[in-house]
């Protein structure tokens, strides 16, 4: 099945170091959420997160943003649960000393997407840097990585041997405990889906700069496969489209500048489908499926700026289409 990049181009720049993007439908309605940042990719207390609108993809106006005093907010996703849009952030304490033991996650959320609500803080979430979160059923899912036993340590613990990626459960989006974990070492950003099933699958990031895992799992979700691919994917995401299984990310290999790209995942091996404009900066894809041949994927960059995490960085958005 071969995808082709009918198109891409630049849908904000403001100078400013834009990135870790995601993309979801509400209400017939498409948004889109990145964090900005005059300071650059690292922990700064000027950080902002921006949620954006559009009905047809081309023309994309801000209904929202949003910081948290003292605090880095970065790595903003959607959740669609309980008819409510949430955008969820994981949030750095910006004092010298980091430390994961104070992170926190926040969210906003909107019953129609015009009005939102929030900054509020996610109860459980103390301790965890929360990422992608999927709703299935009537309880909503999020991935966090924390230090086992909330151990204290003289790094910050994140991506350590230490690291946990945990599965956390909720009932109405804003309160979470942990069920399960992803990886019990090395814990990192974590794709996840539902299957029509209940049943779990997961493309896992590996802390140790290691090649990433396809993570299986039923519920009660405390028994897991790991398998190891082929390569490195740093900001993973994965969806289902047409069929089959969508995985993208950053692209990285020995002597060469990283790329933002997207693969098809077979089983346990990724067959990959193409590299998109991109490099220095760059990762952090959301995908919606337009229809079963059509799509759009965002994703940052900062191959037209800096060339490195300084800004500027800009968000982009792929159209891609299937040519079976």
């Amino acid at each position: 099945m071969r995808v082709l990049v009918q198109s891409v181009r630049c849908v904000f720049n403001n100078g400013e170091h834009n990135a870790f993007t995601d993309l979801c439908r509400f209400r017939s309605q498409l948004y889109l959420t990145f964090r900005s940042c005059p300071d650059g990719h690292m922990v700064f207390p000027t950080s902002r997160i921006r949620v954006m609108r559009s009905s047809d993809g081309v023309t994309w106006e801000q209904v929202c943003e949003f910081g948290v005093p003292e605090r880095d907010v970065r790595d903003p996703h959607f959740l669609v649960f309980g008819r409510r849009l949430f955008v969820y952030t994981g949030t750095w304490l910006c004092e010298e000393k980091r430390d994961i033991n104070h992170h926190l996650g926040y969210c906003m959320w909107s019953d129609d997407g015009e009005v939102w609500q929030g900054p509020r803080f996610l109860e459980g979430t103390y301790g965890h840097y929360i990422w992608r979160a999927a709703a299935f059923g009537e309880k909503a899912y999020l991935s966090g990585r924390r230090k086992h036993a909330f151990s204290r340590t003289a790094d910050h613990g994140d991506g350590t041997r230490i690291t946990e990626s945990a599965l956390m459960e909720s009932d109405d989006g804003f309160v979470y405990k942990p069920v399960g974990f992803f990886q019990h070492e090395y814990g990192d950003e974590t794709a996840f889906l539902f299957e029509p099933d209940g049943s779990l699958l997961a493309i896992a990031r590996d802390g140790a700069a290691k090649n990433a895992l396809v993570c299986r799992s039923r519920a009660p979700f405390t028994d897991w496969s790991r398998v190891k691919l082929e390569r490195q994917i740093g900001g993973p995401f994965l969806a289902k489209w047409a069929g089959r299984y969508l995985v993208g990310g950053r692209k990285s290999e020995p002597e060469k500048p990283a790329r933002t790209a997207i693969w098809w995942l077979v089983e346990e091996r990724l067959e990959e489908i193409s590299e998109l404009p991109s490099g220095g900066d760059t990762s952090y894809p959301g995908f919606v499926a337009l229809s079963e041949a059509e799509g759009l994927l965002s994703y940052y960059s900062s191959h037209e700026g800096s060339g490195t995490g300084d800004p500027p960085s800009a968000i982009y958005l792929a159209h891609l289409a299937i040519n079976s």
